[in-house]
């Protein structure tokens, strides 16, 4: 579970420090104190896209820093799986946002990426937002939630390992199909251009090597000149470097037997002497070697200006004229051998076709065997949040294969007695959405890892009775899972382990936001404040008192 969440210049939140607890979190204060801050910093620490735009105006830098305790064995692998230690169970996330755009991510002290981030904080924290129950007017996400719930994730994946296959062969099935016209068009081209590259033969390193012997025919002279100079300077038969090297070592010698100082000197310039020996004989034998050949030249720049040509005319570098030339035929040669090679891709499309199919169909039957059972939980979670007489139906229809299988599924919804159900864009409203979603979460929560779980203004467009039933929920999910919850209803706040108020304050013409833990007594203020508006009333007191009181019994 989350336990510290540390904000440093995010919007108005200069410096915060949040210290959350097992249970049901929930946050309350006025519209526009920071409450979806909150969110939004959770939502950077997760490697959601942030904007910059979000960094406190006249901070040059953002902050956001995000403690976990007693993380599960699934983050635990995950973590070694990233290459990352648990620290005893412990996880410190952080990210560094920067006025110039440029991220700086951590797990645990080490670097990160924002990838790594995020593949963590699948298993980490789930977030419910207002905007994620108007997903339910899309059909297309109602199968993942079946999946979720049936734990198809095995079946999926090995589903579409198989179409994956099956759509690369389908791919190249179609591609031979095409025009014979234009195959036969392919086939005179490739031929040409094969015979081309094939012809001229450019071998790797070919091109540098023929650039480098080009440099020493063309400065022939030069090289010529330099050497001799070279020579004469070492050798030369007045004042070369060799006899005067001699001559010192000879001298010092001579003053040795004088001073045994000297013959150390003398002995080292005996060693230069027949290393600059060595090197003069290199030199004659360079000289010697040299070679003007006009013919040789022309014939290099022949071969120089047929390379460049190639490496214009496809696009490559010199090294990769050769494989090009390997692929050029293995094209021509699966063009040449249409029928043969058309044959044995009907067949194996036809096999890979047959094997997603039968993947499909497995995953069809276990969808349909969890749908019901989901489909019944969520209906009874729906009904305890007040919806007495909603009634939920999976419908599947199958289609042809595509990225999810052989099945479309949709919940259709019936909301009161004697409705026929029906999809639920055209019946629910923002209450029921909210209080569907919130069924469906507390479904899932048995089923998947995360231990916390984030819920933010989930109770939009409902309020007395389903909001103190819609707090019951979030209190019974609670007892297994870490609860936050952004509310602005009173019953729901009531039900809290630990009530946070964030409140805004305005300092030398600057807006901060600032979160506090509050006690009994701030509950029952924030509660009055909630239930009476601007005027607090002793009535308004009492009853946020007995509110906290009622609260405190087992679900």
């Amino acid at each position: 579970m989350i336990s510290t969440l540390y904000i440093e210049n995010i919007a108005v939140i200069e410096k915060c420090s949040i210290d959350f607890n097992t249970g049901l979190n929930v946050l309350t204060g006025e519209t526009g104190a920071g409450k979806s801050i909150i969110i939004d910093a959770i939502n950077a620490i997760m490697g959601q896209r942030t904007s910059k735009d979000i960094i406190r105006t006249g901070a040059s830098s953002a902050f956001v820093s995000a403690s976990f305790d007693e993380i599960n064995d699934v983050i635990k692998q995950k973590l070694q799986d990233l290459g990352f230690d648990d620290e005893d169970g412990t996880l410190i996330l952080q990210r560094t946002l920067n006025a110039s755009g440029k991220n700086t991510c951590k797990i645990n002290g080490k670097p990160a990426t924002l990838s790594m981030l995020r593949e963590l904080s699948v298993n980490l924290i789930n977030i419910h937002g207002q905007h994620e129950s108007y997903e339910l007017f899309s059909p297309e996400t109602h199968i993942d939630y079946i999946d979720s719930y049936g734990g198809c994730a095995p079946l999926l994946e090995d589903y579409k390992e198989k179409f994956s296959q099956y759509k690369i062969l389908q791919k190249k099935l179609d591609e031979a199909n095409s025009d014979e016209s234009e195959r036969l068009r392919e086939i005179d081209l490739l031929s040409f251009q094969t015979t081309e590259l094939y012809d001229a033969d450019i071998q790797q390193g070919e091109e540098e090597q023929l650039d480098s012997e080009r440099g020493a025919l063309m400065n022939f002279e030069k090289i010529f000149s330099l050497l001799n100079k070279a020579k004469s300077a070492l050798s030369g038969e007045e004042s070369g470097g060799l006899e005067a090297v001699d001559i010192a070592s000879s001298a010092l010698r001579t003053a040795s037997n004088f001073n045994p100082d000297y013959e150390e000197i003398s002995a080292n310039l005996t060693d230069i002497y027949y290393n600059l020996q060595d090197v003069s004989e290199s030199v004659s034998d360079m000289i010697d070697s040299l070679e003007s050949d006009p013919a040789r030249l022309e014939e290099i720049e022949e071969r120089l200006d047929l390379i460049n040509r190639l490496c214009r005319k496809y696009n490559c570098t010199s090294d990769e004229l050769p494989g090009l030339a390997d692929e050029m035929q293995a094209r021509l040669d699966e063009l040449v051998n249409y029928d043969k090679n058309r044959d044995e891709l009907i067949a194996a499309c036809a096999n890979a076709k047959s094997l997603a199919l039968e993947a499909a169909e497995k995953l069809s039957k276990t969808r349909k065997s969890a749908a019901a059972d989901f489909a019944e939980k969520v209906r009874d979670e729906m009904r305890f949040l007040n919806m007495p007489n909603v009634e939920l139906v999976p419908v599947f229809e199958t289609v042809e294969l595509f990225p999810k299988g052989i099945d479309k599924a949709e919940l259709l919804i019936s909301a009161n007695p004697g409705e026929k159900p029906r999809p639920v864009a055209k019946i629910a409203s923002g209450g029921e959405l909210s209080r569907m979603m919130l069924a469906i979460k507390t479904v899932l929560a048995s089923t998947d890892t995360v231990d916390t779980l984030i819920f933010d203004e989930v109770d939009t467009g409902i309020s007395g009775s389903a909001a103190e039933k819609v707090g019951l929920k979030l209190k019974e999910v609670s007892n297994s899972r870490q609860v936050l919850c952004v509310t602005h209803q009173a019953q729901i706040a009531a039900l809290a382990d630990s009530h946070y108020l964030i409140e805004k304050q305005f300092e030398n013409d600057r807006t901060f936001t600032e979160v506090s833990l509050l006690d009994h007594e701030g509950r029952v203020n924030e509660l009055a404040r909630i239930i009476g508006g601007v005027n607090i009333t002793q009535a308004a007191l009492s009853h946020a008192e007995e509110m906290i009181n009622n609260s405190k019994y087992e679900i």
